[in-house]
């Protein structure tokens, strides 16, 4: 492992007592690698947003600034979400 630096943390005592039941449970050694492994988990999430703001996002900006007539109207959106909507609560049992 690369050189390490001591941190001091508060917490909230639910969150403790969180780590605290993940070593207790052997999962992890200790309550250190609880929090190097929540920041590698952080990490990769940021990373996977980073990725599909620059892949997925931005080229499709992109194209909607080149062409604007690409896009749809904000009725035709709603419209669609309206429609999905009543299809997903079609025969729900609504309770008063």
């Amino acid at each position: 492992m690369a050189a390490t630096a001591k941190r001091t943390f508060s917490l909230p005592a639910e969150q403790s007592r969180y780590i605290d039941t993940l070593v207790e449970s052997g999962q992890y050694a200790t309550s250190s690698e609880v929090i190097r492994s929540g920041l590698r988990a952080l990490q990769e999430r940021d990373a996977a947003i980073e990725r599909w703001l620059r892949d997925e996002v931005v080229p499709v900006a992109v194209a909607m600034q080149a062409d604007p007539s690409r896009a749809i109207t904000i009725d035709s959106v709603f419209d669609e979400l309206r429609a999905l909507h009543v299809e997903r609560t079609a025969g729900a049992v609504r309770v008063p």
